[in-house]
């Protein structure tokens, strides 16, 4: 046995006491503000579909043109490769994966839509719009036949329109309540936000009605769509959409950004209005930094270029929106907005093959830095935080199966949770 080594030291123990004495209010802060992933499962997408045109079928539907699409245009595994791209070792599975999932859950978000996509309409027809949507809302999660994530989007908070949205709202909620009560997967949008003091009124809306219906406190949370300059840089020079995340107080579950009216309020022309624009990029990414560590999840915005008409046409429209997924998920946006069910094939075919084609080189670091096993890459805990993040993404939308990442890495879900820095249900 080597000798002992002595260790000496020279500050008094009241240095340590007294310095997390005067850190104990950015403790509390940074516990606040900062609590990390929610633990939930998040959408691949959103589907946004006008309140006059949803029905108790809307997610069948969308289903099936998705699936009548393939059928016409991407028959086989091989069709749909040569189309994207897709490499021939993953063709076969991304494809059946994408066909199981038309089948069995087309729909992972759906957004019943009272603003842009619904306009304004006389009171008393949407008045019955909104109570129609809360009525088939809480039968369809009744059934079992809802999207996992359902919920509205109202008209925003400016002065026009915002006695009609807050009217909207409270005829739908209290519609689910009424039929008996808020389902878990509720989702509420609140658009066009430009102050952080809508956001905060968006909170007194849900406070109020929490008292009225005599719910849990902070059991309502709400979407903020970054569609406005404003929301992003404030006259102030401050970066808004942080100060609009403080406002929600807690209540904020994500961020979305709104491709053509923030486009169109930089001045882009309609014609190179686009999710990889430079100003997306740069409103994304102030976003991203905004939302890092507070748990609130982002989602990248859609193209308008739909996939119909001949094949030839078709198949341009679906390699754009593949390649824009794509670039989305290298970015860390795992979210967007779909507009048409043509789009719903090429939505699942990039995040399938997304996450198939790094699951081995994932499972393989994850397990090294478990193991210490070694490698050719010396990952920290921030990289295996990551990566054990990745499998589960992968996990929750089907692209990957529990066997295939246990197998892989030798680690269960829990594990995968644990080194995620997701709060466990154990």
């Amino acid at each position: 046995m080597g000798q002992q080594e002595t260790v000496s030291t020279s500050l008094a123990g009241a240095v340590a006491e007294d310095i997390a004495s005067s850190l104990a209010g950015v403790d509390a802060e940074l516990a606040r503000r900062y609590p990390g992933d929610p633990g939930t499962r998040q959408p691949v997408h959103t589907v946004y579909v006008p309140a006059d045109a949803f029905s108790a079928t809307t997610v069948r539907e969308w289903g099936d043109q998705a699936l009548a699409a393939l059928d016409r245009h991407a028959p086989d595994a091989a069709a749909l490769a040569a189309v994207l791209g897709i490499p021939d070792d993953l063709a076969g599975p991304v494809y059946d994966r994408v066909r199981a999932k038309l089948e069995r859950e087309p729909v992972e978000d759906l957004r019943i839509d009272f603003e842009d996509g619904y306009g304004p309409r006389p009171d008393a027809e949407e008045d019955a719009a909104a109570a129609r949507a809360a009525r088939l809302v809480a039968d369809a999660c009744r059934e079992g036949t809802a999207a996992p994530y359902t919920g509205i989007r109202m008209k925003c908070m400016e002065a026009a329109v915002r006695d009609r949205g807050i009217r909207t709202l409270d005829i739908f909620l209290t519609g689910l309540m009424e039929a008996g009560g808020l389902p878990e997967g509720l989702v509420l949008t609140l658009p066009k936000v430009t102050y952080p003091e809508q956001v905060t009124a968006m909170v007194r809306l849900c406070e109020e009605f929490e008292k009225a219906r005599g719910l849990a406190p902070g059991r309502i949370g709400f979407e903020i769509q970054i569609e406005t300059t404003q929301a992003i840089l404030g006259p102030d020079g401050r970066a808004t959409v942080a100060r609009m995340i403080d406002a929600a107080q807690g209540r904020a579950t994500s961020l979305h950004y709104g491709t053509f009216d923030y486009s169109a309020s930089c001045g882009v022309s309609a014609a190179h209005q686009s999710l990889d624009h430079p100003v997306a990029d740069h409103a994304k990414a102030v976003m991203q930094v905004a939302a890092a560590g507070t748990g609130v999840r982002l989602s990248d915005g859609s193209t308008n270029v739909l996939p119909v008409g001949p094949t030839a046409q078709v198949h341009d429209a679906w390699r754009l929106h593949h390649a824009l997924v794509r670039r989305s998920l290298a970015r860390a946006y795992y979210q967007g907005w779909d507009m048409h069910p043509g789009h719903l094939p090429t939505r699942y075919a990039a995040v399938y093959a997304f996450y198939r084609e790094g699951l081995e080189r994932a499972a393989a670091r994850l397990a090294a830095y478990v193991g210490r096993a070694g490698g050719d890459v010396m990952d920290e805990p921030a990289t295996a935080k990551a990566l054990s993040g990745y499998l589960l993404r992968g996990l929750d939308c089907g692209a990957v199966d529990p066997a295939e990442t246990e197998r892989l890495t030798g680690l269960t879900r829990s594990d995968l949770e644990r080194l995620s820095g997701r709060p466990t249900a154990g």
